[in-house]
């Protein structure tokens, strides 16, 4: 991995804190990426991983920034429902 690449990581990183901290949002996207700095709950976690009701097989991550697998859409998709 490239110099480049790890500081553009950061920079990323850096800008999604401080852009959430700026305007006291806990939960938002930066950049297109989805952040949620909330404490993790049993029900999110769930919501996060386990949502036969959400049709994303990526949702925004439990704690911190990205995605995570929404793995009841990933088995419906699978199986080709």
């Amino acid at each position: 991995m490239g110099i480049e690449r790890v500081m553009l990581a950061v920079l990323i990183v850096v800008g999604t804190v401080a852009f959430g901290a700026t305007r006291q949002q806990k939960v938002g996207t930066f950049l297109g990426i989805p952040y949620d700095w909330r404490w993790p709950t049993t029900a999110l976690i769930r919501e996060r991983f386990w949502n036969p009701d959400d049709p994303r097989v990526l949702t925004p991550k439990v704690f911190g920034w990205g995605w995570s697998v929404n793995l009841a859409a990933l088995v419906r998709r699978l199986r080709g429902g």
